[in-house]
């Protein structure tokens, strides 16, 4: 690396996690080492740097495959969605390349000085060493908000028995918890099994108290979910369940309410960071969330390690602490850009140029919420929207599983052009240029 054009070591980045910012990452890194247009480039002109640059990118994640988070609720409650939501890496076309290795296991220990990983896998312990190191683990959520399961099979049990729980319902499926977890549950068990009567409970005289979002936005949630046949129970909270019998509870409400239901869905959100099981104190916040600058590197005031180190590490996507709600598509464009930056140095060290970074911009408040055959969306530069129309620009059938899928080109063989996409149909869906323009629309607007 010391002499410009003298032959070259691969770099060593470290991805940890799989999900929506770490394939992000990992994906347009490889593009942009490739020489070529990335795979995020909006840009008609931008036909990359034609500079090849050698890397190595070794990806840590619990499971065995990517899981589209996203589509949980729709998940639990079809065997067909559940199948197609969890893709395993192994069948993932765009990252069958030499540049990247898939290791399943979890973050023990990061030495952020020496650049060295322990990670934990079922075989035992390894070492990782990395010139740069990426951490997108996301958050610690409790299921049903995410699945228990870390192998796909596993997880199609899991949802398998969810699924029977709610077609055997004749008693009504109870949910608790408005939030948009528990929404989006409601919704998607009355939209695909309508004669089975589905209660939303949530203990506040409004839904998603507490996201901050307008009122105008959780009052407009509450009017479509019980247009979509959901019984709605708002300001009583559940203080007791009795299982009466196989299949039969009772909920007591703090309204002195009773409830009947054959199955019943915790869905109160519950979840934490995960960065302080493994990096410095002094990198995170009070809560947990990895502060990073508009670059998306650690701060360079962390006393743990010099300001040199600092810059070599970089968070996106949940775990960082960065403005606006928690979303896949600010994953996505945060992963994206943290690999545009660590290209940048590479650039620099290899054939001497001037890095040019990409910075986050501040991020304002906004949802895209799935109720149903309908949706509701708020965001400051589109306002309130609601309807079919939504549900279409926002999730399309799936919960936006093809306008990510289409959008990552998680189907395109590394290296093939982008126009080639439309040879790897998604659920038989049409995935030429101009669908995965319209899914960059529906990823840059929640990013």
């Amino acid at each position: 690396m010391s002499s410009f054009g003298a032959p070259q070591t691969p770099f060593k980045v470290l991805i940890l996690g799989g999900s929506y910012a770490g394939l992000a990452a990992a994906l347009n890194l490889v593009d942009l080492c490739h020489g070529r247009r990335h795979r995020f480039s909006i840009t008609d002109g931008d036909n990359g740097t034609r500079k090849r640059i050698s890397v190595q990118i070794t990806m840590v994640d619990p499971r065995d495959g990517f899981y589209h988070l996203i589509g949980q609720p729709l998940a639990l409650s079809s065997k067909e969605f559940a199948e197609s939501f969890w893709l395993k890496f192994s069948d993932i076309s765009a990252l069958q390349t030499p540049e990247i290795r898939v290791v399943q296991g979890s973050i023990d220990s990061l030495d952020c000085a020496s650049k060295t990983a322990t990670i934990a896998t079922a075989e035992g312990s390894t070492q990782e060493n990395y010139d740069y190191m990426i951490t997108c683990t996301g958050l610690a959520r409790q299921y049903p908000s995410a699945p228990r399961s870390f192998a796909r099979e596993r997880f199609l049990a899991e949802t398998a028995d969810n699924l029977a729980n709610v077609r055997d319902a004749s008693k009504g499926v109870a949910v608790i918890g408005g939030g948009a977890v528990g929404i989006e549950i409601a919704a998607e068990c009355k939209m695909l099994h309508p004669n089975v009567p589905v209660t939303l409970i949530h203990s506040r005289a409004a839904l998603l108290s507490s996201e901050s979002l307008p009122d105008e936005f959780a009052a407009k949630a509450l009017e479509v979910i019980k247009e979509s046949g959901v019984k709605t129970i708002m300001g009583a909270r559940v203080s007791n369940i009795t299982q009466d019998g196989e299949n039969s509870y009772t909920l007591s409400l703090s309204n002195t309410q009773t409830l009947t239901a054959s199955h019943v869905i915790n869905a109160v959100s519950k979840f934490t960071p995960t960065a302080p099981t493994y990096l410095p104190s002094d990198v995170c916040d009070e809560q947990g969330y990895v502060r990073i600058k508009p670059t998306l590197e650690f701060p360079s005031d962390v006393s743990s390690i010099s300001a040199t180190i600092a810059s070599d590490h970089y968070a996106a996507g949940d775990v960082a602490k960065w403005s606006g709600i928690k979303r896949a598509g600010a994953a996505m464009h945060q992963g994206h850009f943290a690999a545009r930056n660590v290209h940048q140095k590479m650039m620099a060290k290899v054939y001497g140029t001037t890095p040019d970074f990409v910075k986050l911009d501040p991020v304002e408040a906004g949802m895209g919420l799935a109720v149903g055959k309908s949706a509701v969306s708020y965001f400051p530069s589109m306002g309130l929207g609601w309807g079919e129309e939504t549900r279409e620009l926002f999730f399309q059938g799936d919960l936006g599983f093809g306008i990510c899928y289409r959008w990552m080109q998680l189907g395109t063989p590394m290296g093939k052009p982008v126009e080639d996409e439309a040879d790897t149909p998604v659920d038989g869906k049409n995935n030429k240029p101009e669908k995965i323009a319209s899914a960059s629309t529906a990823v840059e607007a929640a990013a």
